[in-house]
């Protein structure tokens, strides 16, 4: 999976690529239960390329600020910035791997079996104005643990 399925500003965005519509999420209770399962972390090591900015609190969206490293830049420009990014880590030996309407899955396979896993997501807030310049965001997180260990037996590394 090469494109990154972002949004509904198809005007706006890359023709390859759509966004998916966030809302700001609802100020956090104090105390919250942990999230099931282990959590990866943010990816901090990923470059600002293109347009993009640091954007170190992701617009305060979906609960992202500390659990993934964003950046922003005008909504126009998101999908073309995530297909630079994709190529970026390509580059870097990493494979898209899967994902869905507004992520991508990227693994890079090491010695012994093991998967390191990387994801990207695509959202921007519809809370307010959508027009191109609107702040739409790439947020990156690490998947932890061997995201390879999984495969069906049998399967045919790529």
């Amino acid at each position: 999976m090469k494109t990154l399925m972002i949004a509904a500003l198809a005007a706006a965005v890359s023709p390859t690529l759509t966004m998916a519509k966030t809302q700001a999420a609802p100020a956090a209770p104090a105390a919250q239960p942990a999230a099931p399962g282990p959590q990866g972390a943010p990816a901090a090591d990923t470059p600002l390329l293109g347009a993009a900015k640091a954007a170190p609190d992701c617009g305060n969206l979906h609960g992202l600020n500390g659990r993934a490293f964003c950046v922003t830049a005008p909504l126009a420009s998101v999908g073309a910035l995530a297909e630079t990014y994709i190529a970026h880590f390509e580059s870097q030996g990493w494979l898209p791997a899967g994902g869905d309407n507004n992520r991508v899955v990227l693994i890079k396979r090491k010695d012994g079996g093991i998967c390191d896993g990387l994801q990207m997501v695509a959202f921007y807030d519809t809370a307010g104005p959508s027009a191109p310049e609107s702040p739409g965001y790439l947020g990156f997180a690490t998947i932890p643990g061997n995201v390879c260990a999984a495969e069906p037996a049998g399967a045919t590394p790529q």
